[in-house]
């Protein structure tokens, strides 16, 4: 199976290929390449939201979809499912690196080709075969004008050298910072590149929700 094999099967489930990269020993999971796979937009959130994960009322709803679909993947493409979640940890930071499709930004979130500060990862295939990796796209904070991230959080949090964390659970919890939980990070809503890249603000209410119960 090839690379546009796994791409077919995973936009049946609005899952798109976000970089691909040979698996290396320090990964624990042998030879072969790996492609990493994210939500294809638009349309990923009202497909997801109508699977029966998100209707049986049991807890982590999305990670189990995605548990099941990317194992359906792999299994319809003679792959290896690995998960960004549960046991055993997989490196999926590093492996967005090492993809050259995702960079690190200006307030050291990851940023990628496509989606910008939006990206995410529901999964990857490692399949057997040592496949031809594409040449990686150029660093879109290269030629971002004025870099908006940077001035973004009203919190303050998110800088170029580091994040507080209580700092922005802290804005989270006031009535300002509402506006942060229904329509998701103000950084990340700044980023010209993820504009380009419609995800839905119930999708990024939805991880707010799980980062700031």
């Amino acid at each position: 199976m090839m690379v546009e094999d796994v791409a077919k099967a995973a936009l049946s489930e609005r899952l798109d290929v976000f970089g691909i990269l040979h698996a290396e020993p320090d990964d624990g999971i042998g030879e072969g390449t790996i492609v990493l796979l994210g939500p294809a937009e638009p349309g990923f959130w009202p497909h997801v939201t109508a699977t029966p994960e998100f209707g049986d009322g049991e807890p982590d709803p999305l990670d189990r979809w995605s548990a099941r679909v990317v194992k359906r993947i792999a299994t319809t493409t003679g792959g290896r499912a690995l998960l960004p979640f549960g046991t055993p940890v997989r490196p999926f930071t590093r492996w967005a690196l090492r993809s050259g499709q995702a960079f690190v930004s200006p307030v050291l979130l990851l940023v990628h080709a496509r989606a910008g500060l939006f990206v995410s990862y529901r999964g990857a295939i490692l399949l057997p075969e040592l496949l031809e990796i594409p040449k990686p796209p150029p660093h879109p904070c290269d030629s971002c004008e004025g870099r908006p991230c940077l001035a973004a959080c009203p919190a303050s949090a998110l800088v170029s050298d580091r994040y507080d964390l209580s700092a922005c659970h802290a804005y989270l919890d006031t009535n300002a910072g509402q506006t942060c939980m229904v329509r998701g990070c103000a950084v990340r809503r700044s980023c010209p590149q993820g504009r380009n890249y419609p995800r839905m603000e119930m999708q990024s209410a939805h991880h707010m929700k799980a980062f700031h119960p």
